[in-house]
């Protein structure tokens, strides 16, 4: 489904299920302190009823099924619930995925003892969002927003890899991000209160293959270049990484967290 927003990529549109393939290969690359992180604060765990927005591929409840929380996941892709899907079953986890737009769904009062949202809660309506999230979770539920970014003017893999995709889609406004905690719009604490946030670095392995991938599969790349244009960028991202990257790696990251509770 082509999403268009004037506030994103200076208006281009982007289709999160044509990166599907790739963001089940390549994004799942959460370090272990990012979920350790999620769990000290006893969220997503044994007894508790977790609903992801703007699930993808199910990375975040595949990698906190363990812990034995209910795990529900919306996206508004098909192609990314399908691959959620199949990664779900490969491992025999028991996670229910519905293809829906987050603004969409319905879920009956009291459902959830919290809701998560990676890396996706600025594409969210929130004025239409809040009153459904409030009135679906349960009192004293909890709403937590997580981001993970690399740090371009720090890394220099990065940046050379960032710049690379600013040549053919300038208006891309993923680029050249720093850290700082996680923006929540004023309508939000209409419903919720922010009782906690966290900024922390992190180094996150890849090789040349993984890296690229990881790239391919963002949004100013494979989610909204025209095939002659992702044609044109891989090859030249390929002969950047094989000019200036070691066959193995690390990238500079920062992860950041915000949670909020219902009032």
């Amino acid at each position: 489904m082509m999403i268009q927003d004037k506030n994103i990529d200076q208006g281009r549109a982007f289709d999160w299920g044509r990166t599907s393939a790739d963001y089940a290969k390549y994004r799942d690359i959460y370090p272990p302190e990012f979920y350790q992180k999620i769990i000290e604060r006893g969220l997503c765990i044994k007894g508790q009823s977790v609903l992801d927005l703007g699930t993808g591929t199910g990375v975040l409840p595949r990698n906190l099924y363990s812990y034995g929380a209910k795990w529900t996941g919306v996206d508004i892709a098909e192609n990314q619930i399908k691959q959620a899907k199949i990664l779900s079953e490969q491992s025999q986890m028991d996670i229910d995925y519905y293809a829906i737009a987050t603004e969409d769904i319905a879920f009956p009062d009291h459902t959830f003892d919290v809701v998560t949202a990676c890396q996706c809660f600025w594409y969210f309506d929130h004025s239409k969002l809040m009153p459904k999230l409030a009135r679906m979770l349960k009192p004293d539920g909890r709403l937590l927003v997580l981001y993970m970014a690399w740090l371009p003017f720090e890394d220099r893999i990065a940046r050379a890899s960032e710049e690379l995709v600013l040549k053919y889609n300038p208006g891309w406004t993923g680029a050249r991000e720093t850290r700082k905690p996680i923006h929540i719009e004023n309508v939000v604490y209409d419903y919720f209160e922010t009782v906690g946030h966290e900024e922390y670095d992190v180094m996150v392995p890849f090789t040349r293959e993984s890296w690229h991938g990881r790239m391919r599969a963002c949004r100013g790349v494979g989610a909204s270049m025209n095939p002659q244009e992702l044609m044109n960028w891989e090859k030249e991202h390929r002969t950047l990484l094989d000019k200036t990257a070691p066959e193995k790696f690390e990238v500079l990251h920062y992860a950041a967290l915000a949670e909020l509770k219902r009032k």
